[in-house]
């Protein structure tokens, strides 16, 4: 098995999608290629087939591998959940909530694991595509480094190093990255790639001149512009983007509640396909006035974000628009906080306490350490020909109706009878529900939409699976006509 590591110069340089691009790029040459990173800090989870947890980011490069994503492709995942805690997701399953520094206590039996489960991949693939995290040279955490030169070095493996130009001070990244590695490590680099470029890329023809005056021995090569169209997943720097330009949007407005505690943001996705409906991520109750939907996401810490929404003014604005006819949807999290009561005594979900909902559904919520994660076979009425997808729940708390209200979409069992899932108001225009990819299926958008009375809605004509496909394609595209791979090739082929 060949390896090779994609390492940035900072958080954000690119480094998930040139993994991702590389996967499929690979792929296409006919080759066994697999993703792999060793620790994950996201609250961006992906739920297996084995009801393990991982990274969306693994997942979505297993995706583009042509592989089913498993928890062995991201053995440690980290869940932030305010007060310098996390979760602990050991090879997909939640362990304990853990402080930093207790964390980094136990770097030496962790390292073990994934020692462990990299072997485990040497005669199951090809090629092993690692993902890096932050900087591979912070130097008060080399030490402890479990995911950017330690795994690389132990399997005698290769790396590329990516540097983000959008931030500025690419030579500086670029340069300094690489000479604060230790020799050993820098004799494993393959080289270097510049991202996110935009504007004319002859304004920066002569940038090979001075990398190889800095950088003799780390070959440069290229430039990848950047392209809006191709970005598989949002990332919390997108929703940002997105908030601070809602103004320039011109389509029936989609709002989507950025949370302090937002996890799984990805259930937006699948409208960005669609025409008639812009998906805007929003913090602040007049960003609420021109919203056609609303939607509240997932969160890692549904207490306080629900405090956060009260505190704000956000939970007021809601409950006006709901009242004014405007559809609301809450999503795992977000559905949690629409019914009546949160109770968390013990804090296992985060922060400890019981806080007064939206009070939009008749329900509670009251949370217990057992961890619900599952994929789960939906679809959005009994009718024959209605259609079936694959969604997932990640959730600690147990949600009951305390009122009779109808369900809103049905779940498929082992058995192959239905069950009701979520809840629904009696004016239907309040929407509950615990599964991540809820619209995925055009059905559910396609519906919803006519809920908001948004006649300008345009559903797309690819499927979302196929979209998905298509957009790796293109990604691959990118990569091999934006960058000279001779040398990485001839690694390969060695």
């Amino acid at each position: 098995m060949k390896s090779i590591s994609v390492l940035g110069t900072s958080s954000n340089a690119g480094k998930s999608w040139v993994a991702t691009a590389l996967c499929a790029w690979l792929r296409r040459q006919g080759i066994r290629v697999a993703p792999f990173k060793a620790q994950n800090m996201s609250n961006n989870s992906y739920v297996t087939l084995e009801g393990g947890e991982m990274g969306r980011a693994q997942a979505v490069q297993a995706e583009a591998c042509g592989l089913r994503p498993i928890a062995e492709m991201n053995p440690i995942l980290l869940k932030p959940s305010g007060n310098s805690t996390s979760q602990l997701v050991l090879l997909g399953q939640a362990r304990e909530h853990i402080a930093a520094a207790d964390y980094y206590k136990h770097i030496e039996t962790l390292w073990e694991t994934v020692a462990d489960v990299l072997a485990g991949w040497r005669d199951r693939c090809d090629v092993l595509v690692l993902e890096g995290a932050g900087s591979p040279v912070e130097l008060n955490l080399m030490h402890r480094d479990l995911v950017n030169l330690r795994p690389i070095v132990h399997l005698e493996g290769r790396w590329l190093l990516v540097g983000d130009i959008e931030r500025g001070g690419i030579f500086a990244q670029a340069v300094g990255t690489y000479q604060l590695m230790p020799p050993a490590a820098q004799a494993l680099g393959l080289g270097l790639v510049v991202n996110k470029f935009r504007g004319d890329l002859k304004l920066f023809a002569e940038a090979d001149r001075y990398f190889q005056a800095h950088l003799p021995t780390l070959p440069y090569l290229g430039t990848l512009p950047y392209n809006s169209t191709l970005q598989p997943e949002s990332e919390d720097s997108l929703c940002q983007e997105a908030e601070e330009n809602w103004t320039q949007w011109d389509a029936a407005v989609m709002a989507w509640i950025r949370l302090p505690f937002l996890s799984n943001s990805q259930d937006s996705q699948p409208w960005l396909i669609d025409q008639g409906v812009a998906v805007r991520w929003v913090s602040r109750p007049e960003q609420l006035e021109a919203a056609r939907m609303i939607v509240i996401p997932g969160s890692k810490n549904a207490i306080r974000d629900l405090e956060w929404l009260h505190e704000t003014g956000m939970a007021a604005a809601i409950g006006r628009a709901s009242a004014q006819g405007i559809p609301v949807v809450g999503i795992c999290g977000g559905y949690q906080m629409l019914g009546r009561m949160l109770i968390d005594r013990d804090g296992v979900a985060g922060t400890a306490g019981v806080v007064a909902g939206l009070d939009l559904l008749p329900v509670v919520t009251e949370y217990e350490a057992l961890k619900q994660v599952q994929r789960v076979e939906a679809c959005w009425s009994l009718d024959q020909a209605t259609e079936r997808w694959y969604t997932y729940e990640i959730h600690m708390g147990q949600t009951r109706v305390v009122e009779p209200c109808e369900s809103l979409l049905w779940t498929i069992g082992p058995d192959g009878q239905p069950q009701p899932e979520g809840a629904r108001s009696p004016n239907g225009l309040v929407w509950g529900t615990y599964l991540h990819g809820l619209f995925e299926s055009p059905q559910v958008r396609s519906t919803l939409a006519q809920l908001a009375s948004i006649h300008s809605h345009d559903l797309s004509r690819l499927s979302w699976q196929n979209h998905r496909q298509q957009l790796y394609d293109r990604m691959a595209d990118l990569l091999e006509t934006s960058l000279t791979l001779d040398g990485l090739w001839r690694y390969l082929e060695d």
